[in-house]
């Protein structure tokens, strides 16, 4: 299936912690998709989380990927049209979409606290997942709440979209398929800013992806959910939504997922083991 509009695909990772080699399998597969398709290939820097995010990660994460192939057309390291690529540049961009959502009365401030979720969480739900919110804050919920378009600037309290209870969400995965999520069951309303005053995940993915012109987003399928999340906003937002291709995630030999904390398979590790670009690759393959 070809893309109506020059594609436009992107790598963005965080750069709290070294890259392992799920990120080299998703991001060679982002650049082969890039050129099978005789796009561009964006690098964006999500470097939101001043707390774990580290520089000696961001040199690391440019370092790594060219020693295994991978190049880009645009990024922090040499432009582009669509400048700044670090999410810590671009906070305009997401203050103008947090008050389009207020104004839309769309999102609404929430003062829990990590006690008050903590003992409210509904149901089971998957690994490293935003707990389903049972609505306390929702302004029919609230009598005290102060109406949202009466704070000027998001700092202070959570911020949450509110969810369509029972509406399906549905979109079909380049790589997996139909994909099937309903709002309000399958996840909640979400946290879109934080009260420490840095927009969420979920805000700033959308934001960048739209205004980079991203035409197919891809990444691991831990985050296929965040997609029906994501999909809301663009609804919201009236914006046109990219396609999304999910990679299968890579395991450790006990079958857990691979993260940043797995360092024995991270990319500088194996380099510092005497490991060759070619022979990484191949093993990220095999997983």
């Amino acid at each position: 299936m070809a893309f109506a509009e020059p594609y436009r695909g992107r790598i963005a990772p965080s750069p709290t912690g070294y890259l392992h080699l799920g990120h080299a399998r998703t991001f060679r597969i982002a650049a082969d998709r890039a050129r099978q398709f005789a796009g561009s290939l964006i690098f964006r820097n999500e470097d939101l989380d001043w707390v774990r995010c580290r520089p000696e990660f961001v040199a690391a994460m440019f370092e790594d990927l060219r020693w295994l192939g991978i190049s880009w057309d645009e990024g922090p390291d040499c432009g582009g049209v669509c400048a700044p690529y670090s999410q810590s540049g671009r906070r305009e961009h997401y203050l103008s979409a947090w008050r389009r959502l207020r104004d839309a009365g769309l999102i609404y401030p929430c003062t829990c606290s990590r006690k008050d979720l903590a003992a409210s969480i509904n149901a089971p739900n998957d690994l490293d997942d935003e707990p389903i919110y049972p609505g306390k804050c929702r302004p029919e919920n609230c009598r005290t709440r102060t109406d949202a378009k009466q704070y000027e600037e998001p700092a202070g309290v959570n911020w949450r979209f509110r969810v369509p209870d029972g509406d399906e969400i549905a979109f079909v995965d380049r790589h997996l398929g139909v994909q099937q999520y309903v709002a309000g069951r399958d996840f909640g309303d979400f946290v879109l800013w934080r009260r420490d005053d840095v927009p969420a995940y979920q805000l700033a993915v959308v934001t960048d992806d739209h205004a980079m012109k991203i035409s197919e987003v891809v990444r691991g399928a831990d985050l296929l959910k965040s997609t029906s999340r994501q999909l809301l906003l663009y609804r919201a937002m009236e914006w046109e939504a990219p396609q999304f291709y999910h990679c299968d995630l890579m395991r450790d030999e006990t079958g857990a997922r691979l993260a940043k904390r797995h360092d024995a398979l991270s990319i500088r590790k194996l380099r510092k083991n005497g490991w060759t670009a070619e022979e990484v690759r191949a093993r990220a393959c095999s997983l």
